[in-house]
């Protein structure tokens, strides 16, 4: 890999947009390429961010020897089918959450990583915020003894509106992929892969689930309490339980820069670590560095991590009655 990597965006949305500026903030990582199946919003958003080259079809972007990694920010049922082209093609993936559409999907993706040593992350920002580093350093540290449950909850007030990407189900809408794979890869982070998982919720009129809260159980006994809507707000936050204190992450817990400690019979100890720029600049900076050093996947968010989130997610769903399923795009 080049001491420069050269970074390809598929997917001009919304969060992509957001992304794109934080790449100011990453040494050795430079954007080159968009690729869109809209010709015009290809070059629209490389006029924007000053790219290079703008691709009217996933395939050239597949095809274009100067990019190193793609960063794939398409709707969610669409992630399966462009890592797998993208895995064969060599590209080296970071991937937005949800991961993919479904349980099968991701473990179809994660299997070809495996099998082709292509780099592959999932785009789970929340693992490198520095205030989250410093709650798991804390927690490493047995700042509040041994971790017995997470809570941690997530949710917008969204109007109902059949034509938009969230509440459509062949674009992944619904609470679960959008919202809820925060506060479940969140408690998967601190409390390990569940045995139980028990969810209850409602749907909207288009089969996607409009909220859900979600209880995983442990064999040990340990558990997490996880809400996540599109149908009223909830304040982003999250606390995690030990056995000589508990931590709270203030809201929004996905991309804090305070946490509180409280220590048994201590004083709360406030600690803030700010993010740098938007708060993306982490994962980026963690993609970039892996390729550099010749790593296949990150230790701070590995695939096993990746696929336990995404089967707590595919359990919850079909609890829910909710019947997503990956797209075809290529």
């Amino acid at each position: 890999m080049s001491a420069e990597i050269r970074w390809g965006i598929v997917g001009p949305g919304r969060i992509a947009e957001s992304v794109l500026p934080d790449f100011a903030h990453v040494p050795h990582a430079r954007p080159v390429a968009v690729a869109s199946r809209s010709q015009e919003r290809a070059d629209a958003f490389a006029a924007r961010h000053g790219l290079e080259r703008a691709h009217g079809s996933y395939d050239a972007i597949l095809a274009d020897p100067d990019v190193d990694v793609l960063y794939v920010a398409t709707p969610h049922p669409q992630h399966h089918a462009l890592a797998l082209a993208a895995l064969r093609a060599g590209k080296a993936l970071l991937v937005e959450k949800a991961f993919t559409a479904t349980t099968a999907g991701a473990a179809e993706v994660v299997d070809l990583a495996r099998a082709t040593g292509v780099f592959t992350m999932e785009a789970m920002w929340t693992r490198f915020q520095p205030a989250v580093v410093a709650l798991r350093e804390l927690v490493a540290d047995g700042a509040i003894g041994e971790v017995r449950s997470v809570q941690a909850d997530l949710g917008v007030s969204r109007e109902y509106d059949p034509a938009d990407r969230l509440f459509a189900l062949e674009l992944g809408g619904g609470a679960l992929l959008d919202l809820g794979v925060y506060v479940v890869s969140f408690a998967q982070m601190l409390l390990g892969t569940p045995q139980r998982v028990v969810a209850t919720g409602s749907l909207f009129p288009t089969g996607v689930d409009a909220e859900a809260g979600i209880l995983l159980g442990y064999d040990d006994g340990r558990a997490a309490t996880l809400l996540t809507s599109l149908r009223n707000a909830l304040p982003g936050q999250a606390r995690v339980f030990g056995t000589a204190g508990w931590i709270d992450v203030l809201p929004r817990f996905h991309h804090p820069d305070t946490i509180v400690l409280h220590r048994a019979g201590a004083e709360p100890e406030t600690i803030t670590r700010p993010q740098t720029g938007a708060g993306y600049a982490h994962e980026l900076i963690e993609v970039t560095e892996c390729l550099r050093a010749g790593r296949r996947e990150s230790t701070v968010m590995p695939l096993a991590d990746t696929l336990a989130v995404q089967d707590v997610l595919g359990r919850a769903a079909e609890q829910l009655g909710v019947r997503h399923a990956e797209a075809v795009v290529l």
